[in-house]
């Protein structure tokens, strides 16, 4: 399936960045989130390249064949949108729809506030537009974590969470790709499972379910790949996104009360844990994206509906790329 997409790679804002991508045509640029790569898009690259559109999917700063800088602050969201744009810019484009997935929704979020000029439309999926909130996230870390832990606390400390998932990267894969997902979540007994919140007494890879085999949605060739592309990179980077959590927050007072005003679509699975996590901004999607041309929950999905649900999340993302096309 993916024998004929093309790999690129091109410099941008600092690092090199590798690119996969399919067919002519206005430009869509898919952004993955964690932990993944362009590949989590394999199925919606062929279908949108069909269609007659120039599909480019990157693997992100710290992930894959693309740079990984050392340093924690080279992932603030200045940086991670400023790649898009030379992304962009390198392979000729001046306009592009961007889909984004997970951080690749909350990046390409903040790229159509930032560059509503280059950004026409985007689609977000899990993740929805997310205002710049009151508080510091921090102040909500310390809340969230006074009896147990909070996953995205866990990770602050450096090397700390890279140590326990490099210890067998291909099982960490296979936990959180299984957990999140809608099979787990409908499952009697893996259920119970979870790593959003658990207890302090217990590692982070301690809370993964590990199915006897992979989902109906995911091939053992899938992790393998998925796997290859971690032992190259490592989790240092991907997780150091996660480290500039409140500097993104410090850094941009200037976004207090910004709405995305670029038509957009947003697309989650109905179990996904970040619906439940983020139930006030999913409420409120229609008064923070005015233009929000969509809003759809897929039934009996979890967290990686283009891969869970690879036939919808394409058809619904033509649908949309139709009319703002």
């Amino acid at each position: 399936m993916t024998d004929d997409f093309k790999h690129g790679y091109v410099f941008t804002n600092g690092i090199r960045m590798h690119y996969v991508e399919r067919g002519q045509g206005p430009l869509v640029l898919l952004c993955h989130g964690w932990p993944e790569s362009w590949y989590s898009w394999r199925h919606q690259i062929s279908a949108l390249a069909s269609a007659g559109y120039r599909v480019v999917a990157p693997d992100q700063r710290g992930y894959g064949l693309t740079d990984a800088p050392q340093e924690i602050t080279a992932y603030d969201m200045f940086s991670l949108t400023g790649d898009l744009v030379g992304l962009v810019n390198a392979i000729g484009e001046e306009r592009a729809i961007l889909v984004g997935h997970d951080w690749g929704s909350m990046v390409g979020a903040t790229a159509a506030l930032l560059r509503p000029d280059m950004f026409r439309a985007l689609a977000l999926l899990s993740v929805p537009y997310l205002p710049r909130s009151r508080a510091r996230p921090a102040a909500y870390f310390h809340t969230a974590t006074q009896e147990r832990h909070f996953y995205q606390d866990y990770f602050q400390q450096p090397g700390h969470i890279e140590a326990e998932l490099e210890k067998d990267i291909k099982r960490s894969l296979l936990g959180i790709l299984y957990t999140v997902s809608g099979e787990c979540i409908l499952h009697p007994v893996d259920r119970a499972t979870t790593f959003v919140r658990f207890d302090k007494t217990t590692r982070f890879v301690d809370n993964l379910a590990i199915p006897a085999t992979t989902p109906s949605w995911l091939t053992d060739a899938d992790l393998d790949f998925y796997s290859s592309q971690f032992e190259v990179s490592g989790f240092r980077g991907p997780i150091n996104w996660y480290r500039n959590i409140d500097r993104n927050w410090a850094l941009t007072p200037f976004l207090d009360g910004a709405k995305i005003q670029q038509p957009t679509l947003f697309v989650a699975g109905e179990l996904d844990p970040v619906i439940q996590m983020r139930t006030k901004e999913y409420e409120k999607l229609e008064a923070n994206v005015p233009n929000l041309v969509k809003k759809t929950l897929l039934q009996e999905a979890g967290h990686w509906i283009q891969q869970e649900r690879a036939a919808e999340t394409s058809e619904l993302l033509l649908e949309f790329l139709g009319q703002v096309r």
